[in-house]
C-alpha cells in the first residue's frame, strides 16, 4: 500500500518528467495576497504569475502546498473530526502552466496520472465541465471517457473566479465513484451531497478576464490551475472511505490514544480525529511563524489549539499532551518539510505552554461560571459583565465561554460583551493619552479599534503584499497621500519591524498600483505599526493593495548588530561578573551601542578578551533558535531581561552560541535572552565585530561601541592604511609600528621630564620669573618669597614650592604661572611658620586679583588659578598684606 508520502512524490516526480519545476510549498502565511488569513490553496503562491505581473524562470510548476482553513471566509474548523473529509489542515497538490499549455495537454496530464501511475480504474472516474465549454468536453471524449459519465454543470461549481473582476475560466473536476452499496448520486443530481462519488482533482482553465460592468474577454495568457487534495487521493488509493484512515492520520490517531491511555476507535475516536487534525495545523502554523495570540492569525492559532486540547481534556487528560504529539508528525511528514524538523522544538514548547495555561484556564473558568450561573434564573442568558469578566480578568475566552454553556443549553448575552469591552478600550486610551504621551497617539488607538492591530511578518519575510487600512496626515486620518506629501501608512500586514527595544525601525518601499512611497521609519503604538512615508510618485490611496518590502542591506546590518549585542553582553558578563546588566542599547544599521551596569572602566585587557569571545562565537555558526516561554519560565532557565522592555504572558526567546563550559536550557547554550527584535539565522551571519572603546554613560554604567560586519571591516582596513601611513613615516615595517610608537613616546616622555627639571632649575635661578633672581623680603619676622612665572605649567608650581621652602629653610613662597593670559597660583609655607600663616589663606588672597575665585589645599601647601594674570602684582601684594596683617 502506498504511503501519503509516496503518493506525494509520485505526483511530484510524474510532473517532474513533464518539464514541471518542483516549486516549494509558500508559507501558510500568504506573502502576496493580503485578503486572505492563511494559503488555502496551491495557487496562492502564483496568483501574480496568472496575472502576469509577475515572471519566473520557468512557465511549468508542481507543488504540494499546505494549505489552512480555519478563519475568515474559507473555515472548516466546527466539522472537523465528525465527517470523513474535512480539516483544518490538508495537502494539496497541483500542476500549473503560466500561458505555456492549456485544455489539450492539462486533461491528458490528469487522465495519465490517475490511471497509469496511480493505477485507478478508468471505469470507476467520471468528469464534469462548464455548460458550454466544448472544448473541454471534446477532449474528455477524445480520451476515452464515455459521454454519459462527462457532465455538464451550468453553475459556478465549475466556473472559477478569483474574484469579482480578474482572471477566471471554466473548470472540470473528476470524481470517483465508490460504488452502489453507498448512496448518492452523480455531481448534478438531486443526490450529489452523498459519499458515493467524490471529487478528487479540479482543473481550472483560466482563460478570461472578467471587468466591473460584468462584461467578460480572453486573456492573452491563458493558463492552467489544478487542485487534488493529498488527504482524498491518498484514502482512495490505499481503498479507504474516510480521509482519517489513511496511514498519516492512523499514526496521529493511535498516537494521541497512547498519549491519553484510550483506544484509537469507539467512543473517544472523535476526539483522536480532532487532536490528529489540529495537531497539523498548529504545528505548521508555528513552524511558519504564527503564535498563539488574542488577535488576527494568532488567535486563529489559538482557537484551534484550544479546540484540540478540550478533546484532550474530554478523554481524561489531566496534564498537556499536544506536544508529546509531535515527534509522531515530525516522524510522518518532516522528510518533506523540513520546516517542521527545524521549528520541532519551539512548536513543542509553544505547545505545552499553551496547554499549560489552558489547562489551569479551563478549570478555573469552569468553576467560575458555575458560581455565576448559580445566581441566575433557569435557562437565562448569562449577562455580557460576567462572561467579560471570565474574559479579562481569568482569561476565560468568549467562545469557550459559548461552548461550555452551549452544554447546558444556555447563552452569552453577547451585545454585553461587546460593550464591555468597547469600555475596556476606551480606558486604555485614557491611560495613554494621561502617560505624558503625545495628545494625537490616540489616533492609533481609534485605528487599532477600527481595523485590528496589524499582523507582523517580519521574523521570516522581508517582502510581503498588504492592504492599506489606514492613512494619516497632520495627525488626521485622509483618504489619500498624493505625490511630495508626507504622512503615516497602516497596512493591515507588515514585514518591517517598529522600533522597539533598541532596535530601530525598518525602511524600504511601499507600492501600489497608483504611487509609491518611501519608507524612512517604522514605528509601534497599541499593536498599530506606523510607516513614515515620502509619496515619491503617484498617489497612495486609502484600500489599495500593496506591496511592502523593506531595504535587504540595512535590516541585514540592523539583524547583525542585534545579534551582536546578545554575544557582547554575555561576554561582558563572562568577563566582568554576573553584575553586568543591560541599562539601554541601540541597535542601528551603521553601529551598536550597550550600555551596561559596571562602575569602572574596561582596561586593555579585559576590552580585548571580551572581543576575543564574541568574535568565537560569531565563527562557530550556529543556529540562532527563537522559542515562546512564560518570562518565568524563560528566567527560570537563564534567560536575560532586556533593559526597559514590557513584557507580556509570553515572550520570545532567543539563544545562540555553543558554550564549552555548559549553561542554559539545552547545558550549552551561550546567550539566553527575552527579545522581540530580529536576528540573523546563523551567527556567523554577523561577520566580524569590533569593539571601538568604552566611555561613561552615567553614574555607575559604562557604554560600549562596536561595529560589525562591512562596517566592521571597513573600519579594519582604515586602521590597516594609517598604520601603513605611519610605517612609512617612521621608515618601518607594519609590524614594528607598534614597538616605533611606544618608543617614541617613552623618549618624548623622558624628554618632557628632562625639560621639566630645567623649566625648574631656570626658575629657581631667576631666569623664569619677571625681575630676574627673586629674594625674600621680610615682612613682620616672615620671610616671603613671591616670583611671577613664564613657561612654567601649573603643575610644576608645587615642586618648585617644595625647592624653595629647602633653600629658605624657614618662610612663606607664592608663586604666579603664567601662560596664554591666564594664571596658575601656589603658596607654600614652612612647618615651623604655619601656625602664623596658612597657605591657603595666601592663595584665597590672590587668586580674586587673577579673577579667580578661592582656592584650596593645605596650611602647608596650597593652588589656585585665575583668568587674568596681568594683575599679578596685585595679587603678591594681597598675599602681603595677610602676611603683614
Amino acid at each position: 500500500m502506498a504511503s501519503l508520502n509516496d503518493i506525494r512524490s509520485t505526483f511530484l516526480d510524474y510532473f517532474a518528467r513533464n518539464g514541471h519545476t518542483v516549486v516549494d510549498s509558500s508559507p501558510l502565511v500568504p506573502r502576496n495576497d493580503p485578503t486572505l488569513m492563511f494559503t488555502n490553496s496551491g495557487m496562492v503562491q502564483f496568483k501574480n504569475c496568472f496575472t502576469g505581473v509577475e515572471k519566473r524562470d520557468y512557465v511549468r510548476a508542481t507543488t504540494s502546498q499546505k494549505c489552512v482553513r480555519a478563519g475568515g471566509k474559507h473555515n472548516d474548523l466546527d466539522n472537523v473530526g465528525y465527517t470523513a473529509r474535512h480539516h483544518t489542515f490538508f495537502e494539496m497538490l497541483g500542476n500549473f502552466s503560466f500561458g505555456d499549455y492549456f485544455k489539450t495537454e492539462a486533461i491528458p496530464f490528469a487522465w495519465e496520472l490517475l490511471t497509469k501511475d496511480f493505477g485507478i480504474d478508468a471505469s470507476r472516474l467520471l468528469t464534469t465541465v462548464y455548460h458550454t465549454d466544448e472544448e473541454a468536453y471534446e477532449m474528455w471524449k477524445k480520451i476515452g471517457v464515455p459521454e454519459d459519465r462527462i457532465i455538464r454543470i451550468a453553475t459556478s461549481d465549475n466556473f472559477w473566479q478569483m474574484g469579482p473582476t480578474g482572471p477566471c475560466g471554466p473548470c472540470t473536476e473528476i470524481f470517483y465513484d465508490h460504488g452502489d452499496h453507498i448512496w448518492g448520486g452523480p455531481p448534478g443530481s438531486a443526490d450529489e451531497d452523498g459519499d458515493r462519488f467524490i471529487e478528487i482533482w479540479n482543473v481550472v482553465f483560466m482563460q478570461n478576464e472578467q471587468f466591473e460592468d460584468g462584461s467578460m474577454v480572453d486573456l492573452d495568457m491563458q493558463s492552467i490551475d489544478t487542485g487534488m487534495g493529498l488527504e482524498r487521493i491518498g484514502a482512495l488509493l490505499q481503498g479507504k472511505h474516510d480521509n482519517y484512515d489513511t496511514d498519516l492520520m492512523r499514526a496521529l490517531i493511535e498516537a494521541s490514544a497512547n498519549a491519553t491511555d484510550g483506544a484509537p476507535d469507539g467512543e473517544g475516536n472523535v476526539h483522536h480525529r480532532v487532536i490528529a487534525d489540529h495537531l497539523r495545523s498548529t504545528s505548521f502554523l508555528i513552524a511558519d511563524g504564527v503564535m498563539p495570540s488574542n488577535e488576527g492569525r494568532g488567535y486563529v492559532l489559538r482557537r484551534i489549539m484550544r479546540r484540540a486540547m478540550r478533546h484532550a481534556h474530554l478523554l481524561g487528560a489531566k496534564d498537556p499532551v499536544m506536544h508529546r504529539l509531535v515527534p509522531a508528525l515530525v516522524a510522518e511528514m518532516g522528510g518533506h518539510y523540513t520546516e517542521l524538523r527545524q521549528a520541532q522544538s519551539l512548536i513543542e514548547e509553544t505547545l505545552k505552554l499553551e496547554e499549560t495555561r489552558f489547562l489551569t484556564t479551563l478549570d478555573r473558568g469552569l468553576k467560575l461560571l458555575d458560581a455565576e450561573l448559580a445566581d441566575l434564573p433557569e435557562g437565562a442568558a448569562l449577562p455580557g459583565e460576567a462572561a467579560f469578566k471570565l474574559y479579562d480578568t481569568y482569561g476565560f475566552p468568549l467562545d469557550l465561554t459559548q461552548d461550555a454553556l452551549r452544554e447546558k443549553s444556555r447563552e452569552v448575552d453577547t451585545d454585553g460583551f461587546d460593550a464591555a469591552m468597547a469600555e475596556q478600550k476606551a480606558k486604555a486610551r485614557a491611560a495613554w493619552s494621561g502617560s505624558g504621551e503625545t495628545a494625537d497617539a490616540t489616533i492609533w488607538f481609534d485605528i487599532a479599534e477600527d481595523k485590528g492591530t496589524t499582523e507582523f511578518l517580519g521574523y521570516d519575510t522581508e517582502k510581503a503584499e498588504g492592504q492599506i487600512v489606514a492613512i494619516v496626515a497632520d495627525g488626521a486620518r485622509v483618504d489619500c497621500l498624493k505625490e511630495g506629501a508626507t504622512g503615516q501608512i497602516i497596512v493591515n500586514q507588515t514585514p518591517f519591524y517598529g522600533e522597539s527595544g533598541g532596535q530601530i525601525g525598518d525602511t524600504g518601499v511601499i507600492r501600489t498600483e497608483d504611487g509609491m512611497a518611501v519608507v524612512t521609519d517604522t514605528k509601534k503604538v497599541a499593536g498599530v505599526f506606523i510607516h513614515m512615508v515620502d509619496v515619491r510618485e503617484g498617489t497612495i490611496t486609502l484600500g489599495s493593495p500593496a506591496k511592502l518590502e523593506v531595504d535587504h542591506a540595512r535590516r541585514s546590518a540592523i539583524r547583525a548588530n542585534h545579534s551582536a549585542t546578545h554575544l557582547l553582553h554575555e561576554a561582558l558578563r563572562e568577563t566582568l561578573g554576573d553584575h553586568v546588566a543591560q541599562r539601554g542599547s541601540l541597535n542601528a544599521a551603521d553601529r551598536l551601542r550597550f550600555d551596561f551596569s559596571h562602575a569602572k572602566a574596561l582596561n586593555a585587557e579585559e576590552l580585548a578578551k571580551v572581543e576575543s569571545d564574541v568574535n568565537a562565537f560569531i565563527r562557530q555558526n550556529t543556529s540562532v533558535e527563537t522559542r515562546i516561554m512564560t518570562p518565568d519560565d524563560a528566567r527560570a532557565i537563564g534567560a536575560q531581561a532586556l533593559f526597559g522592555e514590557k513584557y507580556g504572558d509570553e515572550v520570545r526567546v532567543v539563544s545562540m552560541g555553543r558554550a564549552p563550559t555548559g549553561k542554559g536550557a539545552d547545558g550549552d547554550t551561550y546567550s539566553i535572552e527575552l527579545c522581540g527584535g530580529t536576528h540573523v539565522a546563523q551567527t556567523g551571519d554577523i561577520g566580524l565585530c569590533v569593539i571601538l572603546g568604552d566611555s561613561a554613560s552615567s553614574a555607575g554604567v559604562r557604554r560600549i561601541e562596536a561595529l560589525t560586519g562591512e562596517a566592521a571591516r571597513a573600519y579594519l582596513v582604515e586602521a590597516a592604511n594609517r598604520v601603513n601611513e605611519v610605517a612609512g613615516m617612521l621608515k618601518a615595517q607594519p609590524g614594528e609600528v607598534v614597538d616605533r610608537v611606544k618608543a617614541l613616546l617613552d623618549e618624548r616622555k623622558k624628554m618632557d621630564n628632562e625639560l621639566a627639571t630645567l623649566r625648574r632649575q631656570l626658575a629657581m635661578s631667576g631666569g623664569a620669573g619677571q625681575g630676574g633672581g627673586a629674594q625674600a623680603k621680610d615682612i613682620g619676622g616672615v620671610p616671603f618669597l613671591a616670583q611671577v612665572l613664564s613657561g612654567v605649567s601649573g603643575r610644576d608650581l608645587p615642586a618648585l614650592i617644595d625647592e624653595h621652602k629647602q633653600r629658605l629653610g624657614s618662610g612663606a613662597i607664592l608663586l604666579i604661572a603664567e601662560a596664554d593670559g591666564k594664571a596658575a597660583v601656589a603658596a607654600g609655607v614652612t612647618k615651623d611658620l604655619t601656625d602664623r600663616v596658612s597657605a591657603v589663606d595666601l592663595v584665597r588672597a590672590a587668586t580674586p586679583e587673577l579673577g579667580g575665585k578661592g582656592g584650596g589645599g593645605r596650611p602647608d601647601m596650597a593652588q589656585g588659578g585665575g583668568k587674568d594674570a596681568t594683575n599679578a602684582d596685585a595679587a603678591i601684594k594681597a598675599a602681603e598684606a595677610i602676611i603683614g596683617g
